[in-house]
């Protein structure tokens, strides 16, 4: 597994099993999404990442809190960073989350 798959495979596991279990096909998403379906598929397996406008979309269709889709899809991202030097990556959120407080 290529290590793009595993930096958006948050984001991606949990909106292709809400698919599922809406009996959704990939195409009524990618439809109200405006984007081709093999982008779509390319999201869903977490080969491309899902930009932060079709967030809301999304979680209407699979009618889940866009601020929970939204924490996996940040959290992709955080790890897509820190894996680059991950024996720095406790320390780095420990300042980033304590700058975070500060603000």
């Amino acid at each position: 597994m290529s290590s793009r798959i595993l930096s958006n495979m948050l984001f991606a596991e949990k909106i292709r099993q809400l698919r599922e279990e809406k009996q959704l096909l990939q195409r009524q998403i990618s439809a109200a999404l405006e984007i081709d379906n093999a982008l779509y598929c390319k999201i869903e397996r977490g080969d491309r990442q899902a930009k932060k406008i079709y967030i809301p979309v999304i979680a209407k269709i699979l009618q889940v809190d866009p601020e929970d889709l939204l924490a996996l899809w940040l959290a992709d991202q955080v790890v897509a960073i820190m894996k680059e030097d991950k024996d720095m990556s406790d320390k780095v959120l420990s300042i980033a989350k304590q700058n975070i407080k500060n603000q």
